[in-house]
């Protein structure tokens, strides 16, 4: 099968002014720069592509200047989220377990896709143990199943950047989770998958297995790492993930979390109301949220 074809090496969304609707874009970047850090300085300029479904823009002539940015997708483009627990080799250490023979595999809904740059809420039954973890993110560009190693590539649109958010305490303690540590409900609230600041058109990362990331707090950073560290990387995730179902065009495969995450901190570091958390990916960008805690009315 032939690789996917798309107009546009690297895509955002956008707006012009203060009363322009949301449009799609490619940014202009003749000398290199952050997607997301030249937004927030004003000097981001893209060019306009025509239409409303991703996988299906076409370029036009236009060029805009951005004046604010969003995530590359929305809840509409998602139909599922598939997060991979426990992936990154450090991250699996620090938790005192061995490497796994297969990856871990669980969901989040449509509804937990979240705008680059923008506050994810954080329910009252959420706040005591909120955290992050900055991930690689795998864009599924074609319906495909069964799909095989070799020809993975061929069935990603592109990367950005996410983070999953999570409740640690509905993750692991018994008297909220149950006997066994699960994942879907703790870390499914709307909003708690934050996308941007742009997705990278697949070619230009190839399988994505030399990327630095870094995760920061308020600043401070937490998690630093390479995408060589994962124990399963994107050929055999999406090879892994496609068994027996199909991986819809637009669904996503969130990668897993390096090492450094708040849970494991000395002692554990969650994060607050007001906290900032930056996920940054070499040749991607970097994701920016704040945390706002929803108040007792």
């Amino acid at each position: 099968m032939s690789p996917i074809e798309l107009p546009w090496t690297r895509l955002v969304r956008y707006t012009s002014s203060a009363s322009s609707p949301i449009k799609y874009g490619e940014p202009i970047l003749t000398t290199g720069g952050d997607v997301g850090q030249l937004a927030k300085e004003g000097k981001l300029q893209v060019t306009q592509l025509s239409g409303s479904d991703p996988f299906q823009l076409k370029k036009t002539d236009v060029t805009e200047k951005v004046f604010r940015l969003y995530g590359p997708l929305e809840t509409k483009d998602v139909p599922l989220i598939r997060c991979i627990g426990l992936n990154y080799k450090t991250h699996i250490l620090e938790t005192g377990r061995p490497l796994p023979t297969c990856p871990t595999v669980f969901t989040k809904p449509g509804p937990a896709v979240a705008d680059h740059d923008a506050p994810v809420p954080i329910p009252r039954i959420a706040q005591e143990q909120c955290d992050y973890e900055g991930e690689l993110v795998i864009v599924i560009g074609r319906d495909g199943k069964n799909i095989s190693a070799e020809n993975a590539l061929d069935y990603i649109a592109g990367y950005t950047v996410g983070n999953d958010v999570s409740a640690r305490d509905w993750q692991r303690e018994a008297g909220k989770a149950g006997p066994v540590p699960q994942w879907s409900f703790s870390k499914s609230f709307d909003k708690y998958a934050p996308l941007g600041p742009c997705m990278v058109r697949q070619d230009l990362l190839n399988d994505a297995g030399t990327l630095y990331l870094r995760t920061s707090v308020n600043g401070e950073i937490r998690q630093e790492s390479h995408t060589s560290d994962l124990c399963f990387g994107v050929r055999k995730l999406v090879e892994f993930c496609s068994q027996g179902q199909t991986l819809q065009k637009g669904s996503l495969i969130m990668t897993g979390t390096p090492g450094g995450v708040g849970l494991f901190m000395k002692p554990p570091n969650f994060l607050k109301d007001g906290d900032e958390a930056t996920v940054e990916i070499e040749n991607i960008g970097t994701l920016r949220n704040t945390m706002a805690f929803e108040k007792c009315p």
